[in-house]
């Protein structure tokens, strides 16, 4: 049997061994205990394994060799229902990060690159919210995804071994047709981000039932960041949400958009303490980009902000049990950029498939071909083909760090616009990116020739 088949065959092993022990033990002591010994047999095994040997290292990094590892993970199993447990370890972590069905090979073989760990879709933009320096803006319904459309996007992606979905919008909430796509997708794996007003009860116990979704919720910081940028009253309605989740055992985490204003607080310990008495399991934090109709330049975090953010994640990860992710400090873990198709990529509410959330350019749309046509369209593979953007892998963007790299490539592929501005990222703030690029390497270059040596090739 070759390599790819021994994989599978202790993916499955181990998928098939923790879903039983999760359903016959509640004490979360024991589960955790069991866990880590499966890991490590199956560890063992999957020497020299490839793909699978790589990713079950990452499981073992995040629970088993981070001092807080094995705490998060009890938090984990405590804070979940048995149908939220069994598809979180059964069909997150181990069918879609670790196992990988098979088309996930036959993709890799008839294109040259692994199929993307997760596809973001927005079936809606509409939002019942207007966030300062949000994209999503005046839509109607008439602008949304139909069903059909997404489910079918699902559909395709399940096909080529894409078993990880995330959810955005707009207000997903909103879109009428959510918890059906969860229920025709039983094996795949759902994250959604949403603002949190609209979930009640009756939403909670559906997810509760469907176990295969865990919400995150779009929060600044504590009430008066949170009410300033979003409405008077959202972050009441946030920890309301909150506790809804932890009372029918829905795993949930929250979501930061670093600003200026905010970094300090979004990473205070009295803030990450809060979010882990709510209940908060994974906490994202996203850099404020200039995109949408109303770029505010002055909510950019300067660079020494964002190298404080990564000094101070290392702190958090070593003190707190609580799974944290710095989307742009985080990049070396998995080789840089991962826009294009390489680990992900964005359908909008039109169709269009875009590179990343951030980059509002396309050139294919998922109503007039199939998605692994769309992924890897010449703009597409363009992108891969220069990736990662730099040797420092701490300056992944093409946006940001590299901002020359997006104005060629548009200007070799003539991807067209998707929102209203898309364009001035290579155009009007083009000098302004590049000055940030250029202050961002001077700080962030010293830090890499130390750390250079912790990341081996990360490629796929």
């Amino acid at each position: 049997m070759g390599p790819n088949i021994l994989d599978r065959i202790k993916g499955w092993h181990l998928k098939k061994t923790i879903s039983s022990l999760i359903e016959k033990e509640e004490r979360g002591e024991i589960i955790v205990k069991k866990i880590a010994e499966q890991i490590e047999k199956i560890s063992e095994r999957a020497k020299d394994q490839g793909k699978m040997a790589n990713s079950i290292k990452n499981v073992e990094s995040i629970f088993f060799k981070n001092p807080q590892g094995l705490k998060l993970l009890e938090r984990i199993i405590n804070n979940m229902h048995p149908n939220c447990r069994k598809k979180f370890f059964g069909d997150f972590l181990i069918r879609a990060s670790v196992l990988r069905p098979s088309g996930y090979y036959k993709y890799e073989k008839k294109y040259g690159c692994p199929a993307p760990y997760t596809i973001l879709i927005s079936p809606t933009m509409r939002c019942n919210l207007r966030c300062v320096g949000c994209y999503a803006n005046q839509y109607s319904k008439k602008d949304d995804l139909g069903f059909e459309t997404v489910d079918r996007v699902i559909s395709e992606g399940e096909k080529i071994g894409t078993l990880f979905y995330t959810i955005l919008g707009g207000e997903p909430f909103i879109w009428e047709d959510l918890f059906k796509i969860f229920e025709n997708h039983q094996n795949s794996y759902f994250q959604v981000f949403t603002n949190g007003t609209l979930l009640d009860e009756e939403k909670a116990k559906k997810l509760q039932k469907l176990g295969n979704v865990i919400v995150n919720f779009s929060i600044e910081g504590f009430e008066e960041s949170t009410d300033e940028r979003r409405q008077k009253g959202s972050f009441v309605k946030i920890m309301e949400a909150m506790d809804l989740l932890k009372k029918y055992r829905v795993p949930f985490g929250y979501s930061i958009c670093a600003t200026r204003n905010n970094v300090e607080e979004a990473l205070s310990d009295k803030f990450i303490d809060l979010m882990i008495e709510k209940g908060a399991l994974v906490g994202w934090y996203f850099l404020y980009m200039p995109v949408g109709k109303e770029v505010d330049l002055n909510l950019m975090p300067f660079p020494k902000q964002r190298l404080f953010m990564k000094e101070r994640r290392d702190q958090l990860r070593a003190n707190k049990p609580i799974f944290l992710i710095d989307f742009w400090n985080d990049a070396p873990w998995v080789g840089g950029c991962i826009a294009g198709g390489r680990r992900f990529a964005h359908v909008n509410s039109n169709g269009d498939l875009e590179p990343c959330i951030f980059i509002h350019l396309a050139a294919s749309n998922i109503k007039k071909t199939n998605l692994a046509e769309a992924l890897n369209s010449p703009f597409f593979r363009g992108m891969r083909d220069k990736q990662p953007f730099s040797k420092n892998l701490y300056l992944p963007c093409q946006v940001l760090d590299n901002p020359e790299i997006l104005k060629e490539l548009v200007g070799k592929y003539h991807p067209y616009p998707t929102h209203q501005g898309a364009e001035e990222l290579v155009n009007r703030f083009f000098p302004c990116l590049t000055v940030y690029s250029q202050e961002a390497k001077k700080l962030y270059q010293p830090l890499w020739e130390k750390d250079k040596d912790k990341f081996p090739e990360r490629r796929t």
